[in-house]
């Protein structure tokens, strides 16, 4: 690990250069770049979720963290304009290039400046937000320049909000981890009706109101068949189980145990079936998504019908950088 404090861009594309050609063919064959935005405190949980990751997808990790900016208020009147780095090849991050930035000051509003030189050549570029992002992404040029670009609305004040709003910034390449996390449910789902004699008229989803990944699911039964969902509300305040309706009378349920296993009902059947249902580290979760990197129909289906938004799908998929300075907000204030 090599440390560079109050650097400037140029001199980490340097040393990076220099790191490179000492590790030889451990950098060799990035599959991708991805760029993280993350608050300090929060820094090493993106190095572990990124060492899962780059086992499957070999990548460039630019970890971005912003201090607070200058001229915001009083407090960061005289903040001095400051590039902190850290530049690790391989070692503990595994086949992952990686450069931690800190930036602070209003070089934290710039911080593309820093980053668009880094970035590997002829490789896509995705862009993940650990934490709340933008209310539109089109603020960040990060995420401008980004094919894919992933944000986490789990982690917002108001997921149920953050979600309304991530249908409503929505452009084709756009996906969050909400989503994601429902891979296992919806396998189940699937393989249940594999099985199942009859087509599903009903489903209720059981969940909390804030939970997106009931809301998801919700969206997503009703984009695959079309039938009425109901959601209510889940004593475990998090998404714990779904029911459907079935045409010829009968009924499926699969609810969690809370052990990482899942109760699969169905009428008729003399047998409930146990069936795993394990809950994934971050990293496990972000390497899935990162097996793709076209733009995620199935996703713009799900939020579209979760939202009751429509046509979704046939956006744009190119964003226009929209400049935003904190400043402002506080001299209008």
């Amino acid at each position: 690990m090599l440390a560079l404090w109050d650097t400037t861009g140029n001199e980490v594309v340097r040393k990076l250069a220099s790191e490179r050609r000492n590790a030889g063919g451990v950098a060799s064959g990035l599959a991708l770049n991805l760029v993280v935005i993350v608050d300090e405190g929060r820094v090493r949980q993106v190095e572990d979720a990124a060492t899962i990751a780059a086992a499957s997808h070999p990548c460039r990790l630019l970890v971005v963290s912003r201090g607070p900016v200058a001229g915001v208020d009083a407090a960061t009147a005289n903040a001095k304009d400051r590039l902190d780095a850290e530049i690790v090849v391989g070692g503990r991050l595994g086949p992952c290039e990686a450069v931690i930035m800190r930036m602070h000051g209003r070089l934290a509003l710039h911080s593309e400046s820093v980053v668009m030189p880094l970035l590997a050549p002829d490789v896509p570029v995705v862009t993940w937000w650990h934490g709340c992002p933008p209310e539109h992404i089109a603020y960040d040029p990060l995420g401008v320049v980004a094919e894919r670009r992933v944000t986490d609305i789990a982690q917002c004040p108001d997921p149920a909000a953050a979600l309304r709003q991530r249908a409503v910034d929505y452009a084709p390449g756009d996906t969050d981890l909400s989503w994601t996390r429902l891979t296992g449910w919806r396998s189940l789902i699937a393989g249940a009706f594999d099985t199942a004699d009859s087509g599903a008229v009903a489903a209720k989803v059981y969940a909390s109101p804030a939970d997106p990944l009931g809301a998801l699911l919700r969206g997503w039964i009703i984009a695959r068949t079309g039938i009425p969902v109901e959601q209510a509300d889940s004593p475990q305040g998090t998404l714990s189980g779904v029911e459907f309706r079935l045409a010829d009378g009968g009924s499926l349920s699969l609810h969690a145990t809370g052990d990482g296993m899942a109760l699969l009902r169905k009428s008729g059947s003399t047998h409930d079936q146990v069936l795993p249902l394990v809950e994934r580290r971050l990293g496990e979760v972000l390497a899935e998504e990162l097996q793709r990197l076209d733009a995620d129909q199935p996703y713009a289906a799900a939020l579209a019908a979760a939202t009751g938004s429509a046509g979704l799908g046939e956006r744009v998929g190119v964003r226009t950088h929209i400049w935003q300075d904190p400043a402002w907000e506080m001299a209008a204030a």
